[in-house]
């Protein structure tokens, strides 16, 4: 069986939320293309916070080089599959080596600045949109690009749609606290909007602590670390799904909310462009409010339109065709 390493971040391991649930799934996928996908993460200088002062993200990860070439040498592995820029490096040890981003160097994102010089010496990559290719193409000059969704579990989508269980006022946002997902936002709309039902979800349990500093509306049900079963079901109880980030380079609970035929509200970044279907609406910091009531008050509980859409474009077996053609080549 062909080995493949994903090397990520340790806390991208131990959180239930984006990246783990990929790391999961390719795992998943790859056992049964004969493809064994191991997990590699450094073990020291690692936060449980995103910025350490010395080695916050891709700083943090040059120091990180020898633990990680010693856990794929020891493993005789020689193609890897790396999610953080700052290990763009491996190239110099591993020529199979290409780039699946969780980030992305754009001003949206806290510390897009120090992305850049790691994004200069990328030459392949693996992205989950359209416009992630185009930009890596537009401003680093990658060509060389794959463009693999992550797939939603069909099964979980399957198992827990039942339109006669949306709560008519509820609305749903997952996300983490920080600036980029814009939480105080959501916060502001449950002031506002003392009718509705707002359920927030964060990946970590470390948000369980953060999110201490805010004043927290009585109509906000607070979530940590859910499983996808539980967020699935929860997404179906919802009405409106709602994602008030500043950009993101898939959005994965989009395409959840999507599969879930839930009534969608989005933001107006080009990067969301793929969340493309009869009934997700884009919006901005002036509108989301409006959007978002109006979403709730639509005499359509469930889409089918969203659910089709997603079943087509951004199912498990969508991916695990993407993966099965990478693969027939890369690995080769």
């Amino acid at each position: 069986m062909d080995k493949v390493g994903l090397v990520m971040r340790k806390i991208q391991f131990a959180e239930a939320q984006g990246p783990r649930v990929f790391a999961d799934r390719l795992q998943s996928i790859g056992r049964e293309l004969g493809v064994e996908i191991v997990f590699i993460s450094p073990e020291r200088h690692v936060s449980g916070y995103d910025w350490v002062q010395g080695y916050e993200h891709e700083k943090g990860d040059l120091v990180n080089y020898d633990i990680v070439l010693d856990q794929l040498y020891s493993q005789n592995i020689e193609h890897v599959i790396y999610t953080v820029s700052g290990f763009t490096f491996l190239k110099m040890f591993l020529d199979k080596s290409v780039l699946f981003p969780h980030s992305f160097p754009d001003p949206a994102l806290t510390g897009y600045e120090m992305m850049k010089p790691f994004y200069s010496i990328v030459d392949k990559a693996i992205v989950q949109t359209e416009f992630l290719k185009s930009e890596m193409n537009s401003n680093y000059g990658v060509q060389d690009i794959t463009v693999i969704p992550i797939g939603f579990d069909e099964e979980l989508a399957k198992k827990h749609y039942d339109p006669s269980a949306v709560v008519d006022n509820r609305v749903m946002w997952i996300g983490r606290d920080e600036a980029n997902r814009r939480p105080d936002l959501v916060l502001e709309y449950a002031r506002q909007n003392p009718d509705k039902e707002v359920f927030m979800v964060f990946g970590g349990r470390r948000y369980e602590e953060s999110m201490k500093k805010y004043d927290i509306p009585d109509n906000i049900q607070l979530r940590f670390a859910l499983t996808q079963d539980e967020v699935f079901e929860l997404m179906n109880s919802s009405k409106v799904y709602w994602s008030s980030s500043r950009f993101d380079t898939f959005a994965m609970p989009l395409t959840e909310a999507l599969a879930m035929g839930k009534m969608v509200v989005k933001p107006e970044h080009p990067c969301y462009g793929h969340i493309n279907s009869t009934h997700a609406f884009s919006g901005n910091d002036r509108n989301f409010f409006e959007l978002v009531n109006m979403a709730c008050a639509s005499p359509r509980r469930t889409s089918e339109d969203n659910r089709d859409y997603a079943f087509s474009a951004f199912s498990r077996t969508v991916m695990k065709e993407g993966y099965r053609r990478f693969f027939d080549t890369w690995l080769k």
